[in-house]
């Protein structure tokens, strides 16, 4: 990795630029191309600030910690830059594996609950999302009699088409698929 230390309104240290190298040299195991780093540290009256800018390939980091020490500063400093790391190669892994989820993982917005807000008889539906896995329908049987629901929906292996299982009212369930 190229690193570059540059002190604004601090002596320049040889012990400081070792410290900040050895901490960046571990992130070259985790980033997969060459990266260039460029550190600026600084004081201002009492505040120690640690800057980082890092570039790698498709990766741009750029951090700022400060504190009233200039090790603590460099040391939160790459705690952010090593989650923020993670944090990117998580994300390509989620992407590679075809898991389009968001970063934030939050409830997917319905239309429903986009376009219909205002409606009252809409109001009164609650919406709710489930995630259905492929299964036999003697399994959903199982998961059917086992719960307290009134229907089960799955995705049934043989077909590969979401079915819906449910109990009827004279006590025999029923099965509803999609027909072609």
């Amino acid at each position: 990795m190229q690193t570059s230390v540059t002190f604004k309104n601090i002596d320049t240290s040889g012990s400081l630029k070792s410290y900040v190298t050895k901490k960046l040299d571990r992130f070259d195991k985790m980033l997969d191309s060459p990266a260039e780093a460029h550190v600026v540290l600084s004081v201002e009256k009492i505040r120690h600030i640690a800057e980082l800018t890092l570039t790698c390939d498709r990766l741009k980091i750029h951090a700022k910690e400060e504190s009233e020490s200039m090790y603590a500063s460099i040391d939160t400093l790459m705690d952010k830059v090593k989650a923020q790391i993670n944090k990117h190669k998580e994300k390509i892994k989620r992407h590679m594996s075809g898991n389009k989820n968001s970063i934030k993982n939050g409830p997917a917005e319905n239309e429903y609950t986009r376009d219909y807000t205002d409606n009252p008889v809409i109001d009164q539906i609650i919406i709710e999302t489930i995630d259905y896995k492929p299964m036999d329908v003697e399994d959903a049987v199982i998961e059917l009699e086992s719960g307290r629901q009134a229907f089960f929906v799955f995705n049934n292996a043989r077909t590969e088409k979401l079915n819906v299982l449910y109990k009827h009212t004279n006590g025999k369930l029923g099965l509803i698929q999609p027909q072609g």
